[in-house]
């Protein structure tokens, strides 16, 4: 199963857009409609990389728009890019989200004790490779980190890209702990501090910011997945959410491939990028 891409309008703008299609060309949701399984027998997930590691912009699934596709989150009215708090250069791991999954803001969670953040679920891959925008890839699920995000739950599931030449070391988070020693304590930096920089107050974390294992990381993802079938089945009420999509043929919100071509002709045509500000090269100290 592969899949491509189809930039819109100008990178950096507001305008931008990054469409998806499917190995027959047709387009399609990456929210909705590529499988969350690459092999179910032994729990391969596909995941959408969102944001290359090392770079600023925060792309995201537009889980609001029509075909979900990615585009550049926006904060008072400007373009979102994280900040660069040292030691550390944008995101450190190939940030993305599992999809076919929904972290369902009406369900309050059972351990965290927070409602869901409205989103398929995180990732972080730590795998060598830095990926491309846009690119899916297949992943193998470590453990996973609890971050409580203005009161909602927000699960980063720690995975590694499988085409990763070290991907048969890893099997759980302690894998991590061993082989790359002290990359999950820069994730929980990360996350406690990256909106820091902009006025917040450091993120929480439920569990005392405990990773969690594989087990419990995979049985999260798969509760997600759950609560995305009810979504697109519309056993849910999917409030502003968008669940057009192109294959999942039994669901309410199915259109057909000329429809979803409509959709992406009516984006702007792609154009030069605009220049990135130079203040996303700003670092930021933080007396811990």
């Amino acid at each position: 199963m592969s899949f491509t891409i189809e930039e819109r309008g100008r990178p950096n703008s507001q305008e931008y857009r990054v469409f998806f299609k499917n190995s027959e060309g047709i387009y399609i949701s990456p929210f909705h409609d590529i499988p969350i399984y690459a092999n179910e027998a032994e729990n391969i997930f596909h995941a959408v990389v969102e944001v290359p590691r090392w770079t600023n912009a925060k792309m995201e699934i537009a889980t609001k728009d029509p075909l979900n596709p990615l585009k550049q989150d926006m904060k008072k009215g400007n373009l979102r890019y994280v900040a660069n708090v040292f030691p550390h250069k944008g995101y450190i791991w190939n940030y993305g989200a599992i999809p076919q999954t929904w972290e369902d803001p009406n369900h309050k969670d059972s351990d965290t004790g927070c409602c869901g953040d409205n989103d398929p679920i995180d990732i972080c891959d730590i795998g060598n490779k830095v990926c491309s925008r846009g690119e899916i890839i297949k992943v193998k699920v470590l453990g996973t980190l609890a971050l409580i995000d203005e009161g909602e739950t927000d699960w980063k599931v720690i995975v590694i890209n499988t085409e990763d030449p070290e991907a048969g070391e890893f099997n759980n988070i302690d894998d991590v702990r061993r082989l790359k020693p002290g990359y999950l304590e820069a994730t929980f930096d990360w996350f406690k501090q990256y909106k820091v920089p902009d006025g917040k107050p450091e993120n929480q974390f439920a569990f005392n910011g405990e990773f969690k294992d594989r087990d419990f990381a995979i049985k999260t993802v798969k509760s997600t997945h759950e609560f995305w079938k009810a979504l697109i089945s519309k056993e849910t009420n999917a409030g502003e959410l968008n669940c057009m999509n192109t294959s999942v043929s039994d669901s309410p919100f199915c259109c057909s491939a000329g429809e979803a071509e409509d959709v992406v002709k009516s984006a702007c045509a792609f154009g030069p990028e605009d220049p990135i500000p130079s203040s996303v090269d700003k670092w930021f100290y933080y007396e811990k």
